[in-house]
């Protein structure tokens, strides 16, 4: 019965607050938006239920670039796709739009306190240590090592296709692009073996697989209650209250931070020992080891900052870098003219060299830089970002918006701690800045005309798949390394079809977005297609 009462009370008391905050600041409720569907859900149904982006492009295409929907009792929240608007949120005035407390602290369910769930000082801290393994000549140094890894995932694939009768074989995709991409994160950010192309399954590589996918998809509406509830407790206590959310398996999670631990401990120790020994490599955590060590004071990272620092780097530079991969070619399978167009362009290219590709060699293919950057954005992994607002504020807008009283505003104030989703993927579909073909999937937008919009919002290509400002991904340069070094080897060996089962094909919101078949069981990534090796003679 105690129970029963200090439940019903919390409630009470976050039912209040909501209403408190509703009605006593700066409002939006006036912004267009989708009529309310559920007092204790809100909207969040759409964002976690149904496949990435459906509900952004839909709301989008009938409200506009800004649109207001309801969180979990009646709260107002922005989903926010305007060019201006996002390139003063993500660089005009960078910090002051942190992220919220419940979404640092799903953030660090999964990578520990690294620099995804650092705000301000702290986060300037993280990244003055972290940018020195993440330049371009160090993206540069690192092509060797993905060239090997994706060659060694064509060696396997030609033995699969070897050993069938037809000389065409059906593979999932995501699991094994997955594992290689888990190898040459390995070597190159670590200067570890995790062996998983060749089936040496480690504790560590056991632990990463699945785990996205596992923690955060397919979420209940209880889940989603739970998650919504987050945004009215303090941040002191979050850490606490998310291991017992109901309807949230936080299993995989703890035991991926355990394993990861160790073997960060581990890390951490041997190239700190090699530092000092004038033995360094140049591996990302070496470099990483050797920056914080060069740092005083209150400027380093301590132990836990280090190890999540792994952590995060395995996480974002394998599974997300694989998702990438695995929907660049169901595009290429579903748009054969793109694929045999892009493969003769690299077929010509060995031929004009007479020697194996360099990092340098890929400027001077401009076909495949376009289909780099027309899947980056079409299918943005990362969909979403959640920010709130640090002050009082107005957002500028690149299109005036017609309030629901009539009124038509060019700017658009809002209240401290107002929340805000920031769509990726709408932004990357808006067809002001991508033309109006931009739900088609075509490379050559990429050759004929630049994004219309003069605003600079992202960091790579005016796109926002590796966000912006002070908060775009470091990485980024170290994840288009990765992915190219894939496309050249498996796109220049390999025809991709489609099978029966990758038509149905849904955008599944599990953290990253990942590709699952519709009416399929499972917490698992799914993509099968067929493969067969490409001859010159049919091209």
């Amino acid at each position: 019965m105690t129970f029963l009462l200090l439940g019903a009370g919390f409630f009470f008391v976050v039912l209040l607050r909501a209403i408190y905050r509703r009605y006593t600041r700066i409002s939006v409720r006036h912004v267009p938006g989708p009529p309310p569907v559920s007092f204790l859900l809100g909207h969040m149904r759409e964002f976690n239920q149904r496949p990435v982006g459906e509900a952004d492009f839909e709301w989008q295409e009938r409200y506009g670039n800004v649109v207001r929907f309801n969180a979990a009792f009646g709260e107002d929240r922005l989903l926010v796709m305007d060019p201006k608007a996002l390139q003063y949120i993500y660089q005009t005035s960078g910090y002051n739009f942190p992220k919220p407390g419940e979404d640092n602290e799903r953030t660090r369910i999964i990578t520990g306190k690294g620099i995804l769930v650092a705000e301000m000082d702290v986060h300037k801290r993280h990244r003055k240590v972290l940018l020195p393994g993440f330049g371009a000549p160090e993206a540069r140094a690192f092509w060797p090592i993905f060239c090997n890894y994706a060659t060694q995932l064509s060696f396997k694939w030609k033995d699969l296709i070897s050993a069938s009768s037809n000389q065409e074989v059906v593979v999932d995709i995501p699991r094994w692009t997955s594992r290689a991409m888990l190898d040459a994160i390995g070597e190159a950010a670590f200067d570890y073996q995790f062996g998983a192309l060749t089936d040496a399954e480690t504790p560590l590589s056991k632990a990463y697989y699945r785990l996205l996918a596992e923690t955060f998809g397919s979420l209940s509406d209880v889940a989603i209650f739970g998650q919504n509830l987050w945004a009215y407790l303090p941040s002191q206590c979050l850490h606490l209250i998310s291991k017992y959310t109901p309807g949230m398996t936080l299993k995989h999670a703890q035991y991926t931070e355990n394993i990861a631990l160790d073997v960060a401990k581990k890390l951490v120790e041997t190239k700190t020992q090699e530092l000092l020994q004038g033995e360094g490599n140049r591996d990302i955590m070496s470099l990483l080891v050797k920056a914080n060590n060069s740092e005083k004071g209150k400027a380093k990272l301590n132990d836990e900052e280090l190890y999540a620092q792994m952590r995060t780097i395995m996480l974002a530079g394998h599974d997300t870098t694989a998702n990438t991969v695995s929907w660049t070619l169901l595009e290429l399978a579903q748009h054969p003219e793109v694929q045999q167009r892009l493969r003769q362009e690299i077929w010509d290219k060995q031929l004009a060299l007479g020697r194996e590709f360099e990092y340098r060699d890929l400027e001077t293919m401009p076909y495949l830089q376009a289909v780099v950057k027309e899947s980056l954005r079409y299918h943005p992994v990362a969909s979403m970002t959640q920010r709130k607002a640090g002050r009082d504020d107005v957002l500028p807008l690149s299109k005036p918006i017609t309030l629901t009283t009539g009124e038509v505003v060019h700017e658009l104030p809002i209240a401290k701690g107002q929340r805000l989703a920031l769509s990726i993927a709408g932004y990357n579909r808006n067809k002001d800045v991508f033309g109006e073909d931009a739900h088609v999937f075509n490379p050559d937008r990429w050759l004929s005309n630049s994004p219309k919009n003069a605003v600079n919002v992202g960091v790579y290509s005016n796109l926002l798949t590796f966000a912006g400002g002070v908060r775009a991904c470091i990485g980024f340069r170290f994840a288009l390394t990765e992915f190219q070094a894939f496309l050249v080897e498996l796109v220049g060996t390999y025809e991709f079809a489609m099978t029966k089962e990758a038509r149905s094909v849904r955008r599944e919101p599990c953290g990253a977005m990942t590709p699952f078949i519709e009416g399929q069981s499972g917490k698992e990534a799914h993509l099968p297609l067929k493969i067969r090796l490409a001859s010159k003679g049919a091209e």
